[in-house]
């Protein structure tokens, strides 16, 4: 008797493993809706931000909390009239102040006060800028320019900026010329200080050895000392704007007719004590913000540096 083998079909196969790989095989996994995919992805990169930025987040937090003490604070020595060394007895309180802003928001004229300001302050920023950072690499990088200029400008440096203001309005046409002219004054001496204080920190050995490999005087300048005095450049500029901002309330107080200074001192002469902290509260707000543009700024001019 012959015997005939029969190949038989796993796949028909009624038993065993046949019908267990058969289930596997038509089991569908029930994949998680596109919602809560996009949700889960929205939290995993907010969490990464958070540790990644923990330390800006932390000084947010303790700025806050500081400035909501300060204004309680105020508010506190206002509503009991302190009286102790310092008098807080005509000191409007917070929300008198916040009554007068929401006054001056709905006056055209207050913007056009703090426009004016904002014009005046890139003005002459800008120009005291590019003219102290070229001519603090140029006296920084040859010793002739340095003994020709700087005695000059070391005997014109000290005389502060509002002392100007007589000599300006004879100088220039206009108030606004004046002005501007007394915020180039007040932010052209820091920034070139600074510049000066950079050149003389580059390393000797750089310079040297972009001499070596046969580099040009406009390379060298272009490829070592600026980025080495990039940093105190940029510190020249922080406080130049800070001193420009002094320099123009000043300057406004006393010559101009429009300004955020005008403003301010118009205030304290019609006995509009509310109006007199708005004023500054404005100064300093525009005054932060032109600095953290600066610093903003450096950040990317400067993307290897931590500041």
């Amino acid at each position: 008797m012959k015997l005939t083998a029969v190949q038989t079909n796993p796949s028909l196969s009624p038993v065993g493993g046949s019908g267990a790989g058969a289930d596997k095989a038509g089991a569908v996994t029930p994949s998680p809706a596109p919602s809560a995919s996009i949700s889960n992805g929205v939290v995993h990169l907010a969490l990464r931000w958070a540790r990644l930025n923990k330390g800006r987040i932390r000084a947010f937090i303790i700025g806050t909390v500081s400035i909501a003490a300060f204004v309680l604070v105020w508010h506190l020595l206002t509503l009991y009239r302190v009286n102790f060394f310092v008098r807080f007895t005509n000191i409007p309180s917070p929300m008198d102040v916040y009554e007068s802003f929401r006054h001056a928001i709905h006056s055209p004229k207050f913007f056009t006060h703090v426009a004016l300001s904002c014009r005046r302050i890139f003005i002459g920023f800008c120009l005291a800028a590019v003219t102290a950072v070229p001519l603090g690499l140029v006296m920084g990088r040859f010793l002739i320019v340095e003994e020709i200029v700087f005695p000059v400008l070391e005997v014109l440096r000290p005389i502060p900026a509002i002392a100007w203001v007589p000599m300006s309005i004879m100088l220039w046409p206009t108030n606004e010329q004046s002005i501007v002219f007394i915020t180039f004054l007040g932010s052209f001496f820091p920034i070139l200080v600074n510049t000066l204080q950079g050149m003389a920190m580059v390393d000797p050995v750089l310079v040297r050895a972009s001499q070596c490999l046969g580099a040009r005087e406009f390379a060298i300048f272009r490829e070592v000392y600026f980025p080495a005095s990039l940093p105190h450049i940029f510190t020249g500029l922080t406080v130049g704007m800070g001193v420009a901002w002094v320099s123009l309330i000043a300057a406004e107080m006393i010559s101009g007719q429009f300004g955020i200074g005008y403003f301010t001192w118009e205030a304290y002469s019609l006995v509009q004590y509310p109006d007199i902290v708005l004023g500054m509260i404005c100064i300093g707000i525009l005054g932060l913000g032109s600095s953290l543009l600066i610093r903003a700024m450096g950040r990317i001019a400067m993307p290897w540096s931590k500041a």
